[in-house]
């Protein structure tokens, strides 16, 4: 019993010190990425939310676009996402060109045996969304080359770790690590494939279904991106304060992909 209770004491100290390389790896690695552009969508938030969303856009129609740029279906998705945030904050106004935003998105790191478990394992991917290129094209080309130089980064993912101890932290030192992860990110987003048949449940169909993305520190901004029964929809949660009409981001994504798809149908055929 006695090496039992040293084993188990063993283990808990080794999981101790793995939790505190792995906050400490990433509360470097999260302060020496530079800031994103500073933008209406960063800043103090306030105390509700607000969600929006739109009709679901044909998988298919996008999967055609990816094909004929050489692209993913995730950086068309991507690319109408960083467009239609910047024709959001452009209707206010607000200068664009050459800013980009970054957007933290979830990661699995759970191994496939074990996806039954319960509770949350997972890392945050940075991502830039170039708002400020005009052309939708250019845009998608400039996405893929900054997923490709993401997955090629020696970057690590910050790990959950990160935020899982901040609630175990004083008030000083919590506010410190979420005000420098909010000064890093103007939002989380998360893409989500679906089913891709429409479920069924007691004779009647499951026409939508969407989710909302968690939100952490004075981050104001959530987008989701959810593709079921063979449609994209596109979803936003944002800061009453920041953001206080989301519906007004969530109007620009369709016609984005629009411009999208009419300027690839322009493009030169063959060769």
């Amino acid at each position: 019993e006695p090496q039992k209770g040293l084993e188990k004491g063993l283990a808990g100290s080794l999981d101790l010190a793995r939790m505190a390389y792995q906050v400490v790896r990433d509360g470097a690695a999260l302060a020496l990425m530079p800031d994103d552009s500073p933008t209406r969508l960063k800043g103090t938030p306030g105390h509700s939310k607000r969600v929006a969303w739109c009709q679901p856009i044909p998988l298919e129609e996008v999967k055609a676009v990816g094909r004929a740029l050489n692209c993913s279906i995730n950086d068309v998705l991507l690319s109408c996402v960083a467009g239609a945030l910047g024709e959001y904050l452009k209707s206010f106004g607000d200068t664009v060109e050459g800013k980009e935003i970054r957007a933290m998105v979830p990661v699995n790191l759970r191994p496939m045996e074990e996806a039954y478990k319960l509770g949350n394992r997972f890392g945050l991917a940075p991502v830039m969304l170039p708002i400020g290129v005009e052309n939708p094209v250019e845009r998608v080309f400039e996405v893929r080359r900054h997923m490709s130089d993401m997955k090629g980064s020696l970057q690590p993912l910050l790990a959950f770790g990160l935020l899982a101890v901040a609630g175990l932290l004083v008030k000083p030192a919590q506010d410190a690590m979420l005000g420098l992860f909010s000064k890093k990110t103007t939002a989380v987003m998360t893409n989500v494939p679906g089913p891709r048949d429409k479920l069924k449940f007691c004779g009647a169909t499951l026409e939508q279904s969407l989710f909302w993305v968690p939100q952490s520190g004075t981050v104001g901004l959530g987008v989701s991106i959810l593709s079921y029964g063979g449609g994209v929809q596109f979803g936003v949660m944002s800061d009453s304060t920041l953001c206080p009409e989301p519906q007004k981001i969530i109007d620009k994504f369709e016609p984005e992909f629009a411009k999208l798809t009419l300027l690839t149908l322009m493009l030169p055929w063959g060769g």
